[in-house]
């Protein structure tokens, strides 16, 4: 049974016809060879596309157009000069005799379909047309197939694939199992299928070790992708760039620096190949993961940098807040003469907005378009909006939403919500809101922002009737939760929580840290509480937030001193922001905090963000 329909020839016959003259400079270098060698050997020397046309037109001179051996190399020479289509008409060009196609004339095809970006669905198509000819595949056919699958990611093919595997009977051969992991990995909802597909290999060596880890840590199983690492190490198989790559992403989504250094000296000692791409990776890692100075001396290390490395250390000195240092940086990059893109812009106004920038975040918004040529996408002007935010310019954010050539994202109408909630325009933030609902009546996120901004107004019955209609649609507000790694384990709190086997010693350190906070002139805000009860009982949820729960783990468990690591998976919020200065100074402890938006290093009772979260 096919698995695509409708493939059809296309013929090239206008362009042969206008290079057959080129013909008689060809022929008159072939020599006493006979005419299938002069041509396969005129194939092999082809360099560019003219030439590859000229060679076409002497094929249909000589005769050859049905010759299995030079329709076999036009067709691979066709591919390697990324003319996948010309390549197509040359195989129906015998007037689609499908006696003169064998299966490697069609994994030719195949192959330099499924490694076209635009193209990986006429792999598909020309598979299914080989089998109406009557040519079976073999097993170097399905990793091809597989890979245009994965490429596709579309899941329903992909199983049809396997089950022509299962058919021919090639699913015990070790690479087309291999590319079958990989496969499940890339599409949507296969995951499982590929760890099915993994869990039953006999032998295994590091290709799917690297599917598997890689497919984990693109979808935010890190937790999974950290442990199947693990496991690979009591294997016994060498993990190569591509794994490293993989795990130092999972490390970076989990924010867990101690293992992110462990990875580091791993790679050292195994002496995996530390290319581009893996420096990157690695600079990424200690960036998001609170070390950014070591970021930057991995990145001045470099031999070679690219866009992405430029990238990686500004992105990483905007979520620090250091934001003349991103500026200082993108100025040194200029004068390297490297021409900065789209997204070495999105991280230069993020750091403007983290720091307050607002003239420099303008200039270059301005110089994007003016110097680079650059077009500003949704997101350069979600920058903006969040820049002008922050800094309190609220009706300038909403002048500069209202002058956007293209119709602004929900993301941008929500950030300027959040700041009219922020800086008390609850009037504006409810009108925004509900037209924000009216156009994505299904988000919950835009439910919750009007909930909170009823229960800023203290009209609590609007904030009821809100929280109804979401139950009647089944949304379910996020739930905060915040990690934290300790010894190499990653260990994750949710306000309230009562699960972790400390939590009698972890709520009475609570209750110590509210003490000595407020003998500090600490004042709890309870208007962070969205809740319609007393003072007291707002106080006691504050209290419970999982930010407080998870330092609270660390003063227990951690020596005196040392440095604290949480990642909170929403905006910290101002409450706990308050409450983490005043825990820094009286306990002595720097702590760093990775919200959604950026870091926090609280020190001495100061914040390095200087309240522009």
């Amino acid at each position: 049974m096919s698995i695509v329909r409708g493939c059809g020839p296309s013929l090239g016959i206008n362009r042969i016809k206008a290079n057959l003259l080129s013909c008689r400079i060809i022929t008159s270098t072939s020599g006493n060879r006979r005419p299938d060698e002069t041509c396969l050997a005129l194939l092999q020397s082809c360099d560019a596309l003219p030439k590859l046309f000229q060679v076409h037109s002497l094929i249909f001179k000589l005769g050859l157009q049905g010759n299995p051996f030079v329709l076999t190399k036009f067709t691979s020479k066709s591919s390697e000069l990324n003319s996948v289509d010309y390549a197509h008409s040359i195989l129906f060009s015998a007037q689609s005799d499908c006696s003169l196609y064998d299966t490697f004339l069609f994994n030719n095809l195949i192959r330099a379909y499924a490694q076209t970006e635009s193209l990986k669905a006429k792999a598909l198509e020309m598979y299914n047309f080989m089998l109406q000819c009557g040519v079976l595949p073999n097993n170097y056919t399905y990793p091809f197939m597989l890979k245009a699958c994965a490429g596709i990611g579309d899941l329903s093919l992909g199983r049809s694939v396997h089950g022509s595997v299962l058919k021919f009977g090639f699913h015990e051969d070790v690479h087309v199992r291999n590319t079958m992991v990989h496969m499940y990995c890339c599409c949507r909802g296969g995951i499982d299928y590929g760890r099915k597909l993994f869990d039953g290999m006999p032998k295994r060596d590091s290709v799917p070790w690297s599917a598997m880890i890689g497919g984990y840590a693109r979808l935010g199983r890190s937790v999974d992708a950290v442990e199947l690492f693990r496991k690979m190490q009591i294997a016994g198989v060498r993990p190569d760039e591509i794994t490293m790559v993989s795990v130092l992403c999972a490390c970076t989504d989990l924010g867990a620096l101690e293992l992110g250094r462990w990875i580091e000296t791993f790679i050292e000692k195994q002496k995996v190949n530390k290319s581009v791409v893996l420096c990157n990776a690695l600079i990424d890692m200690f960036a998001k993961c609170g070390d950014v100075d070591k970021a930057l001396k991995l990145f001045w290390n470099m031999s070679q940098r690219t866009i992405v490395s430029w990238t990686s250390v500004i992105v990483g000195l905007a979520m620090h807040g250091r934001g003349l240092e991103a500026v200082s940086l993108f100025e040194e990059m200029k004068r390297g003469r490297m021409v900065p893109d789209d997204i070495v812009f999105i991280g230069l106004l993020s750091a403007c907005s983290h720091s307050g920038l607002v003239d420099q975040g303008r200039e270059y918004f301005d110089l994007m378009s003016k110097e680079f040529g650059i077009v500003p996408r949704m997101e350069h002007y979600g920058c903006m909006v969040d820049l002008f935010c922050r800094a309190g310019l609220v009706k300038e954010a909403l002048r500069f939403v209202q002058k956007m050539p293209v119709e602004p994202n929900p993301i941008i109408w929500r950030t300027l919500i959040n700041a009219c909630h922020s800086h008390g325009e609850l009037k504006l933030a409810e009108s925004i809101t509900k037209q924000l609902i009216h156009y994505e009546p299904l988000h919950e996120a835009n439910y919750v922002l009007l909930s909170h901004i009823y229960a800023k107004k203290f009209d609590w019955g609007e904030k009821t009737k809100i929280r109804e209609a979401m139950d009647k649609k089944r949304m379910k507000k996020i739930p905060g939760s915040t990690m934290i790694e300790l010894n190499n384990e990653i260990y994750e709190f949710v306000a309230g929580d009562k699960s972790h086997n400390q939590y009698r010693e972890i709520y009475k350190m609570v209750d110590e840290m509210g003490r000595e906070m407020k003998k500090a002139g600490y004042v709890p805000t309870t208007t962070e509480v969205t809740l319609d009860i007393d003072e007291e009982d707002k106080e006691d949820a504050l209290y419970s937030h999982s930010e407080k729960l998870a330092i609270a783990f660390a003063l227990l468990n951690t020596p005196s001193g040392t440095p604290i690591r949480i990642v909170k998976n929403l905006r910290v919020c101002g409450d706990c922001h308050s409450a983490t200065k005043y825990i820094s100074k009286i306990y002595s402890r720097e702590i760093v905090v990775r919200d959604r938006n950026r870091f926090h290093h609280f020190k001495d009772g100061i914040c390095s963000c200087r309240d522009f979260w």
